[in-house]
């Protein structure tokens, strides 16, 4: 049973919205276009080493991804890649970033419940890139459920911090509902705060961590079914 929750704080990519699978899609194009230097399990690898070195100058994001994509490609041929090649790549990353932000089965109705029953503020907790998460946010048309709206650049336990100072609450009054064990719950629980864990399809390789029960966690299959925890 909850106790003395105040705050929902909601994830946005693949939890609001699908966004994950762009990212996959652009791999797998790309994949296929440097097939001649490997095949995709090794180029999936490689970009992946060079996303994890980058972390800390690029962050996260389509316009990060696109770079790493880049630096691998140009690693893998050598030297020797070409105009199309790159224009390719880049192409591949501005489809990521023109993601329509359709919201997912149930989410829309789920926000308008909670907004208008009134008994929590709901606040958004997003990470990646200011602009990007902007247009992201605008274009599905969730931004007028929330009382507060953070784009970060990552979610440790100092980010929930933060937010809940910015709220007024403490971080037990706080439960988070996003896809992510490792950005969006771990550090919430360890605060002493909720979470409610709602598993995509698709997750990041930086994102895989040991997921673990909690009494102050709740695991659904679908964003409807939050309600049934909430109301």
């Amino acid at each position: 049973m909850l106790k003395g929750v105040k705050v929902l704080a909601f994830d946005a990519d693949d939890t609001l919205w699908s966004n994950e699978p762009l990212f996959r899609e652009a791999e797998r194009k790309v994949a296929e276009a440097l097939s001649a230097f490997g095949d995709f399990d090794y180029i999936s690898d490689e970009l992946y080493k060079v996303e994890f070195k980058n972390m800390e100058d690029y962050g996260f994001g389509a316009k990060a991804y696109t770079l790493s994509m880049i630096e691998n490609a140009v690693n893998l041929s050598g030297g020797k890649l070409t105009g199309e090649q790159i224009m390719l790549i880049i192409e591949s990353g501005r489809n990521i970033l023109h993601n329509p932000a359709t919201p997912l089965p149930g989410v829309e109705e789920t926000l308008e419940a909670l907004q208008k029953d009134g008994r929590y503020r709901l606040a958004l907790l997003t990470k990646g890139e200011l602009h990007d998460q902007e247009r992201k946010i605008k274009r599905s048309g969730l931004g007028k459920y929330f009382s507060h709206i953070d784009i970060v650049s990552k979610k440790t336990q100092d980010e929930y911090v933060t937010l809940c100072a910015e709220m007024g609450i403490e971080p037990s009054e706080l439960l988070m509902v996003g896809n992510s064990f490792k950005s969006d719950i771990e550090p919430v629980l360890q605060l002493g705060g909720w979470g409610i864990h709602i598993p995509a399809e698709m997750l990041w390789k930086l994102e895989h961590t040991e997921e673990y029960d909690h009494k102050k966690l709740f695991k659904v299959k679908t964003f409807k079914e939050i309600i049934d925890i909430l109301l």
